[in-house]
């Protein structure tokens, strides 16, 4: 553990503010056979996990990921306390190649359908890349967020498996007033394949608990990267018309199919049905190699949009 007030010096680092507290993780050259009290910048833990164990809820402790070598989990990680902030400990603020990489491998665990499953409250998750490549049927996707005014910021999110899986995805968006900034999800270079939705975001009520839905959600200054296969692939989808409560905001969002692309995406943004319960707004966002950013009933955008006379106005698909 660190203590802020004895290494103000650190603050520089790209160390967020105001923490009470600071866990080193190291998976290349860490230990998880010390204590608390001995973990240090040059005396890190392993493991996440180990860290986890430490952190006392609601006390804006912070989780700071070390090193050069990916930090592997043997299970999903599950972030249920509350107030939790996970960095990557790196000068740079990456949108996407960051120092820091959390991955999952190949498990058997059926309770394993991502790599990160996030449910505390007032959460964050800075700097870091985060990397999917299972192959249980039950792992449809890396980061599972169901919290409550969670912040991912600075990330990279990917899932290298399930290409040809419809409801499998890189990110499940069912938080409560989460801010997703600064951020790549997807990938250029890993191939879609046939006729499947396989959206990078998955908004579907659900996904991550019962009763969990996408609740006045914002993305911000986000990339979306698809190697597409089909006019029916999508970079953000729910199925149903509930969806969505309140607001779903895409702003200055880049959606892309990758140039080696072998088809091209019908609509960027996509629904089952009307949302009955909120609304969806692209506010600002461009689209290259697809053919509309969409065309779902009740899906506003707003400019510049050459095809309306009305730029600047939003207005519904």
């Amino acid at each position: 553990m660190y203590d802020f007030v004895n290494v103000p010096a650190l603050h520089t680092n790209n160390m967020p503010q105001g923490l009470s507290a600071v866990y080193f993780v190291d998976y290349g050259t860490g230990s998880d056979n010390r204590g608390k009290r001995a973990n240090s910048p040059t005396r890190p833990f392993k493991t996440i996990d180990k860290a986890m164990d430490y952190i006392t809820t609601n006390k804006n402790e912070g989780i700071a990921l070390m090193g050069s070598a990916s930090h592997v989990l043997t299970e999903m990680l599950t972030v249920s306390k509350s107030r939790v902030h996970m960095f990557g400990f790196d000068p740079g603020g990456r949108a996407f190649g960051q120092n820091a990489k959390v991955s999952l491998g190949v498990t058997t665990a059926v309770t394993d359908i991502g790599t990160i499953l996030n449910t505390g409250v007032r959460n964050s998750f800075r700097n870091i890349k985060f990397i999917n490549e299972n192959t249980v049927d039950e792992g449809l996707y890396c980061f599972v967020e169901g919290g409550e005014y969670t912040v991912i910021d600075h990330c990279e999110i990917y899932k290298s498996t399930d290409l040809d899986v419809t409801l499998a995805s890189e990110l499940v968006m069912n938080g409560d007033s989460a801010q997703v900034l600064n951020s790549v999800i997807g990938s250029l270079a890993n191939a879609m394949s046939g006729d499947v939705i396989r959206a990078n975001v998955r908004v579907t009520a659900g996904l991550a608990g019962s009763g969990k839905v996408a609740r006045d959600v914002v993305f911000d200054n986000c990339m979306f990267w698809k190697k597409a296969s089909h006019v029916n692939n999508r970079y953000v989808y729910g199925a149903n018309a509930t969806d969505v409560e309140r607001l779903f905001l895409l702003r200055r969002c880049l959606f892309v199919a990758g140039k080696l692309s072998t088809a091209t995406p019908a609509q960027c943004v996509a629904f089952g049905g009307t949302q009955s319960e909120g609304y969806c707004l692209i506010d600002n966002c461009s689209s290259v190699a697809n053919t509309k950013l969409s065309t779902t009933t009740g899906v506003y955008i707003t400019g510049p949009v050459p095809t309306y006379a009305t730029a600047g106005i939003a207005v519904a698909s």
